[in-house]
C-alpha cells in the first residue's frame, strides 16, 4: 500500500508522463512516415513526415465546460 505522499507525488507526475507521451507519439508518427494534425497558432495544420505543414483550417475555440 503507498503512503498519502507517495500518492500525491505520482498524481503531480501525471501532467509531465502525458506530455511525454504526446511528443513520443508525435515523433513515433512522424517516424513511421504517418501525418499528425496538430493546432499552431490557432489554425489546424497537417504536418507530413517530411515536415511540410498544410493548413487545414482556423480552430474551434475551446469551451470550457464546468
Amino acid at each position: 500500500m503507498r503512503t498519502d505522499a507517495e500518492l500525491d507525488y505520482l498524481e503531480k507526475m501525471i501532467p509531465e508522463l502525458a506530455e511525454s507521451a504526446t511528443k513520443k507519439a508525435h515523433l513515433d508518427a512522424l517516424s513511421a512516415g504517418q501525418s499528425v494534425t496538430e493546432i499552431k497558432q490557432g489554425k489546424l495544420v497537417l504536418i507530413t513526415a517530411n515536415g511540410k505543414e498544410t493548413l487545414l483550417e482556423d480552430a474551434k475555440p475551446m469551451r470550457k465546460i464546468s
